[in-house]
């Protein structure tokens, strides 16, 4: 499974295209947070919004590691050479459907959370009782694991990376373009139209599906590969 330089250039450019859709999933929660959550004073004045993005991120690279750790596992279960091209053909496949989700043209949910959406609303709600740096710490995290389509095609993506740590470099790359709009979405938000945002929506959908079907092909391609040489 080749990691080529496309699939990082690609979730970056898939965050930050992206952005449409983070302002209208999450910049709400962002400026909801950061206006109710307490404030810290002097040199330490904006560790609270690094603290944020920065374990919202992780969280990001964490999902990386373990689905590339999940597809290394399905892989040794069975037959090496096949299996890569298998799991990629249906990581392909799904990454594209994501896409599409993310176009609104799927007439069925794909999307699911890392954790069950009830709880992880409560704790995003009371995180900034635990103080401004580590409140936000906590807020970040629980934004990281809210289900997100652009994330969850990143992850199934991630499955076939060729190691863990890149796994989890793919996802960082989707979290380094989606900081931009994120870290200013208290500025941002609202003052984009729903027109725009939607614009940008669809650019990092077209970018998922482009992946997705890249990723799809190199699995055929390999499979075809393996079948003629174990034939």
């Amino acid at each position: 499974m080749p990691s080529e330089p496309f699939s990082y250039l690609a979730a970056f450019l898939t965050g930050l295209l992206g952005s449409g859709h983070c302002l209208g999933m999450c910049g709400a929660l962002v400026c909801g947070y950061f206006i109710r959550a307490p404030r810290a004073s002097g040199w330490l004045a904006q560790a609270p919004l690094a603290a944020y993005h920065a374990a919202r991120i992780g969280v990001y690279g964490v999902a990386g590691m373990l689905a590339a750790g999940m597809g290394a596992v399905l892989l040794a279960s069975g037959g090496f050479g096949q299996a890569q091209g298998i799991l990629q053909l249906a990581a392909g496949l799904l990454v594209m459907l994501l896409g599409i989700e993310m176009l609104g043209i799927l007439p069925f949910s794909l999307t699911v959370g890392f954790a069950p959406a009830r709880w992880l609303r409560r704790v995003f709600i009371s995180a900034g009782r635990h103080g401004a740096v580590r409140g936000a710490a906590l807020a970040g995290l629980v934004n990281g694991l809210m289900p997100c389509s652009m994330t969850m095609a990143m992850a199934v993506k991630a499955t076939t990376a060729p190691s863990v740590p890149e796994g989890g470099l793919l996802m960082l790359a989707l979290g380094a373009g989606t900081l931009p709009s994120m870290l200013f979405a208290s500025v941002l938000f609202g003052r984009l139209g729903p027109r725009l945002r939607g614009l940008l929506q669809k650019g990092a959908a077209l970018f998922v599906i482009a992946l997705g079907a890249s990723t799809f092909w190199q699995g055929f391609t390999y499979f075809r590969v393996m079948q003629r040489l174990l034939g």
